[in-house]
């Protein structure tokens, strides 16, 4: 092999994992991170993991890209099947994210990036831990958490409250992640999940082209 030739290896994708209360800025850094990398790279690298949901179809949203839309027969039957790699009830809906859909991307080499709770991510951890890299996204305080939430205008004073109600059980779990974040500033923030991301993508475990490139030499 000449100096200039580019060793490319083979790499296995992961899961990647982004969790906080309702608020704190894990929605922005996912779309953020996604359009990073997607719009740096010549082909795709990582993916938003598209769930599977009972919930009905918001003005805009499209089966197959915002989520797959199904109905209760078909969720439970798909639970029946251990078609899901984790699934649990939000609120009045349900929620579950299909195994076929992230494993193809992790054979390729694509990394999915999961915007999921803590009992999701338990739940992929039970099932694919070598797989998996966790982010717990923190609010600097739960005055500011409850400033974003009402600043969206999104939600009734009521679904605020819940909201932040739910926050505190959230956070409890802090402990169960990989890497903890205190998102203080949204840019410095983000950095540090690239740095995350790229440092796990490195780990010896997912180059899977190392042990023929290394018999090669």
């Amino acid at each position: 092999m000449s100096l200039q030739q580019k060793v490319e290896l083979k790499r296995r994708g992961l899961m990647f994992i982004l969790s906080s209360p309702s608020g704190a800025g894990k929605t922005t850094l996912s779309r953020q991170l996604r359009e990073q990398y997607n719009n740096a790279e010549a082909h795709e690298t990582l993916v938003m993991s598209v769930s599977v949901t009972t919930r009905p179809p918001r003005p805009g949203e499209e089966h197959g890209r915002d989520y797959f839309f199904v109905n209760d027969a078909q969720y439970k039957d798909m639970v029946k099947k251990g078609e899901m790699l984790e699934y649990a009830q939000v609120f009045e809906y349900n929620y579950g994210t299909p195994a076929g859909f992230v494993r193809e991307h992790i054979e390729r080499g694509v990394d999915v990036l999961f915007d999921i709770d803590w009992q999701g991510t338990r739940q992929l951890a039970s099932k694919s831990r070598d797989d998996l890299v966790s982010v717990f996204i923190l609010p600097p305080s739960m005055t500011e958490l409850e400033r974003r939430l009402k600043a969206r205008a999104q939600d009734s004073d009521e679904v605020v409250k819940k909201r932040m109600s739910k926050a505190f059980n959230e956070i409890s779990h802090w402990q169960e992640y990989d890497y903890v974040l205190i998102n203080q500033n949204l840019d410095e923030t983000l950095e540090k999940i690239d740095t995350i991301l790229k440092a796990e993508r490195l780990k010896r475990v997912r180059q899977s082209g190392m042990a023929e490139f290394v018999d090669s030499l």
